[in-house]
């Protein structure tokens, strides 16, 4: 874990209220697994918890990496007001990010995220798209202008897309596209899906008999290295114990946590 006053290189608004940021500084030779996250102190002094912002991409040869978040809060709306040569203090990185150890050459994977839970699944297409699995991104989004990184996803494997108002793709949450992808691509080799509860809850009963299956949490916290116990849920093994999302997660392999 290393602290830093890393550089703004980039920023632009990718869809409505969705903003790419991209980063460089002496941190991202540390940041090595897709789905672990930084910890971002915002621009504005009377806001005091930092936000924690999954990766969206890693690269190590350019010294840079993104992030694609929402303004929808102060912290993130100060967040977007900067350019390029600003700099942000950034902690990180922190969490466990996702397992790719299991997956081989031909394997199926799907891949699924609802929302601002989609941007770390881009790096971790990358990841498999170098082992040379086949990967089925199921993506969820509220509705069109929203939607985001079409084109990037379509280029690491195949994209199947659901809106809420079914402004893009299928109508209905992304959960509705499983028994489709299901049914065309069959069982996969392993499952990898971030997003909100519902989505999680959905995936985790969609694939029971699936032993690689990963779920990475969406969850407020506050220190993000568990000190302060503020993003606890209940083990499923022993549920009078907690686990910490911020550095036991966010990513659990499904029957860890309850959800």
């Amino acid at each position: 874990m290393k602290q830093e006053d890393m550089r703004v290189l980039k920023q632009v608004e990718i869809a409505e209220n969705i903003y790419e940021m991209t980063l460089t500084g002496e941190l991202t030779n540390e940041l090595q697994q897709s789905g672990q996250f930084i910890h971002i102190r915002v621009p504005q002094a009377d806001l005091l918890l930092r936000r924690p912002i999954s990766l969206a991409e890693i690269n190590h040869q350019e010294k840079t990496c993104k992030i694609i978040y929402r303004a929808d809060g102060d912290g993130t709306t100060a967040m977007s007001s900067l350019g390029t040569n600003d700099y942000l203090d950034v902690l990180g990185p922190l969490g466990n990010g996702f397992d790719t150890s299991v997956i081989a050459e031909n394997d199926t994977v799907f891949i699924i995220g609802g929302g601002i839970g989609v941007p770390p699944l881009y790096q971790l297409g990358k990841e498999l798209k170098e082992k040379k699995a086949r990967l089925i991104f199921l993506l969820g989004f509220a509705k069109k202008s929203v939607s985001f990184y079409d084109t990037e996803f379509k280029n690491l494997g195949t994209v199947m897309l659901a809106t809420d108002d079914g402004s893009c793709g299928k109508k209905g949450h992304v959960g509705h596209l499983i028994d489709e992808a299901k049914k065309v691509y069959g069982l996969p080799k392993a499952v990898y899906a971030c997003g909100p509860s519902p989505l999680l809850r959905s995936v985790e009963g969609a694939f029971e008999e699936l032993e690689h299956v990963y779920l990475s949490m969406e969850e407020i916290m506050a220190c993000g290295v568990g000190a302060c116990y503020a993003c606890v849920c209940k083990s499923k093994k022993d549920p009078t114990k907690n686990k910490k999302v911020c550095d036991e997660g966010p990513v659990f392999k499904t029957g860890e946590v309850i959800i």
